[in-house]
């Protein structure tokens, strides 16, 4: 009770789920981001698409075993998706079963008029998005001619589902394997765990990367972002397997190594597409 009327209490939504309290939507979703409209030299060649890989799954059972009300983050997926469209490239989007994406919308950034474009650009695709299974079927022999990327958008959501998907596995083993970029930030390097589904040696070994801090999800709980503690921790597993983690906290940090392009939080994703963008940019010319 004392925590509901101090505004730390996660609001329970009609389905049992649990999203942020009102302290921490003051503290952690701003009304507006910090996405820099860059006029980049637009990429003219043939590998113009992204693959964007998004979680259709809203509902994450916390150690407690209440609802975290989670999906996409907007602006972790949105802002580097402008970036990448500025800097003249399309995208494909899909999700494990062909089911809509699902959007955290309670971090929206209302007034963010940039944001609010692209959703309603790409809103038609966010509601029939293609299956990834049908991509794999159909298009992945002929697809490294005309790919850049594999992005995989952040949210508590890419931490369901995704990374249990063999098919994202496929994915990222056929991006290393044709010399694409694999794009991703925040709680999103979860879809990196897929590389060891079947016994396989985990594929980024070796390589540093930009991850949300598992330290931060230990302590939203105490201001009511999330309903309760993490079912298992990302970093950590990361970790584990032989990854490097650059930032300490849930910052802009961004980083590069080799094809894989990372970024801290959602504070990182504006940097993060730049940084993509500028890459492939360069690299593709």
């Amino acid at each position: 009770m004392l925590k509901k009327l101090l505004g730390l209490a996660p609001k329970l939504e009609s389905d049992g789920s649990y999203s942020p309290s009102k302290v921490a939507l003051k503290l952690a979703v701003p009304p507006k981001t910090d996405f820099e409209n860059i006029s980049y030299t637009k990429y003219q060649g043939e590998q113009s698409k992204i693959l964007v890989i998004f979680t259709e799954q809203k509902n994450m059972t916390m150690q407690n075993g209440k609802k975290f009300s989670t999906g996409n983050h907007p602006v972790e997926a949105l802002l580097p998706m402008l970036h990448l469209k500025n800097a003249g490239f399309d995208f494909e989007i899909v999700t494990p079963t062909g089911k809509p994406v699902v959007f955290e919308m309670w971090a929206f950034p209302s007034k963010d008029k940039h944001v609010k474009e692209i959703y309603e650009d790409l809103k038609p695709s966010f509601k029939r998005p293609r299956k990834l299974q049908d991509f794999i079927d159909n298009s992945l022999a002929d697809a490294s001619a005309s790919y850049a990327a594999v992005f995989i958008p952040g949210g508590h959501g890419a931490m369901l589902g995704i990374p249990e998907d063999k098919n994202v596995g496929k994915i990222l083993n056929w991006a290393d394997q044709n010399d694409l970029f694999t794009i991703t930030l925040c709680h999103g390097p979860g879809s990196l765990l897929t590389t060891t589904l079947n016994n396989q040696k985990f594929l980024y070994e070796g390589y540093k990367m930009a991850v949300f801090p598992d330290s931060v999800d230990k302590m939203t709980p105490k201001i009511g972002y999330l309903p309760g503690h993490m079912p298992w921790a990302l970093s950590e597993k990361l970790k584990s397997l032989g990854a490097t983690i650059v930032n300490t906290k849930s910052d802009k940090t961004v980083c590069r190594d080799r094809k894989l392009i990372t970024g801290a939080s959602p504070l990182a994703s504006n940097e993060l597409g730049k940084l993509a963008a500028n890459t492939l940019l360069k690299e593709l010319t």
